[in-house]
């Protein structure tokens, strides 16, 4: 999964489309991301314990990685993300828009 946590991301499909946010959590086996504000859920919970608020809460779903795009913090668009090799060995992401190194 070419997107990372705390990568900013556009939205590009689904009803959210149009809006940025942060990435919160990337699970890559499912392929899904948790983005700031974005994918909002409304889930009806009880009070268990002392801790857990009852009643409508409201928070993020994931939201599949073919939905979102990373924003290129050099060109400031949203890009497709390629992989490249240095010459010293290391392995880095970058933008394919501009052509800058995103990590």
């Amino acid at each position: 999964m070419k997107i990372r946590k705390n990568d900013t991301v556009l939205v590009v499909a689904g009803r959210d489309k149009g809006k940025k946010g942060k990435v919160r959590v990337a699970i890559p086996k499912k392929e899904r991301l948790l983005v700031d504000g974005i994918n909002m859920i409304k889930k009806h919970a009880r009070p268990t314990g002392k801790a857990r608020q009852a009643g409508i809460i409201e928070r993020e779903a994931p939201i599949h990685v073919s939905s979102v795009m990373l924003l290129c913090e050099k060109c400031g668009k949203p890009a497709r993300v390629g992989r490249r090799l240095l010459a010293d060995g290391k392995k880095v992401r970058f933008c394919k828009a501009c052509g800058e190194v995103v990590d």
